[in-house]
């Protein structure tokens, strides 16, 4: 006798989302990536399709941060300092296919930088460096409101994923994504009915969900990331069972929340927080991210070849 395993087949399916504008379509970026498209639960191919593989784009600040740990720093050496030269590194020599640039220095605490000083530095970075990008605010919703439109405006054209918008803040900066065709990231508190009204108000501004990334929030390997997971799982769920507002693909931001954990910035043990990033986010890979947003090149080049086997074993096994 031969037994088959029960296969579930979805009505509903996640929204793709490109991120950077080529050349044909009117932008400078060298390639655009597409995230999200699954019909599917994460590595499940035999019940349905599964598009476009995880991204991980890498972490750059504004100015040199001074909350990492040593282990993470050194790769990049003297670059912290110069966000454009930290930047050409990662694409240069870590072969980053997309960049996360955070606008810390605008944050009234850590330098409090005006919009016009980063809209320059966005400006220059588009230059330097032909990659999608990814680009968030201070931390400050007080000052997002003023960034966030002034960095949309000096990215126009270029299809940008920028944010974080939530429900204090989201109408100035899903206006200005409207105006300067770049997508939004939604943020919600680790709760899906926050992330579905969020998504439902960014969709009433004429806001297409296609151009939405959800940022469930997340915890590390040890300080919440079952329930993170679950949360995330319920709204995937949710979205293949048919609904639409909760059908936007996932941004996991695994860098800040991994190396925040003491076990990552133990120095005797330089090796643990490398593992620590790398464990949290195949663990929200297995969970449905389609974008993260990493911090050591080790670690991600570790999850880029989970990604690659992952990707590749599963499709092989679908089509016996």
């Amino acid at each position: 006798m031969v037994l088959q395993l029960m296969t579930e087949r979805w009505t509903g399916e996640v929204s793709a989302v490109t991120i950077g504008a080529a050349a044909k379509d009117g932008g400078t970026r060298a390639y655009s990536i597409k995230i999200g498209g699954e019909k599917s639960l994460p590595c499940l191919f035999k019940e349905g399709t599964l598009p476009n593989k995880p991204q991980v784009a890498f972490e750059v600040f504004d100015v040199a941060p001074n909350d990492w740990p040593n282990e993470v720093l050194k790769p990049y050496g003297k670059s912290v300092n110069d966000p454009l030269e930290w930047a050409q590194m990662c694409v240069q020599d870590f072969k980053a296919r997309s960049l996360c640039i955070r606008l810390l220095g605008a944050h009234p605490d850590f330098g409090n930088k005006s919009s016009e000083e980063e809209a320059q530095l966005i400006k220059k970075l588009l230059e330097k460096v032909s990659v999608p990008l990814i680009i968030l605010g201070s931390g400050d919703d007080a000052k997002d409101n003023l960034l966030l439109p002034a960095i949309s405006e000096a990215a126009k054209g270029e299809c940008c994923l920028i944010g974080p918008a939530v429900q204090d803040n989201y109408k100035t900066i899903v206006a200005a994504a409207l105006a300067d065709g770049h997508c939004v990231i939604a943020e919600s508190p680790i709760d899906v009915n926050i992330a579905k009204q969020l998504n439902i108000l960014i969709s009433d501004m004429g806001l297409p969900l296609e151009r939405v990334v959800i940022n469930p929030t997340i915890g590390a390997l040890g300080y919440g990331l079952e329930y993170a997971y679950s949360i995330m799982e319920r709204a995937r769920l949710a979205a293949l069972s048919g609904d639409k507002t909760l059908a936007s693909p996932f941004i996991c931001f695994v860098g800040q929340e991994a190396w925040r954990a003491k076990e990552s910035k133990i120095e005797t043990l330089p090796e643990q927080g490398i593992i620590w990033e790398v464990l949290t986010a195949t663990a929200l890979i297995q969970a449905g991210a389609d974008l993260l947003i990493m911090r050591h090149p080790k670690a991600i080049e570790k999850v880029n070849r989970y990604i690659d086997n992952l990707m590749t074993n599963d499709r092989t096994q679908s089509s016996k």
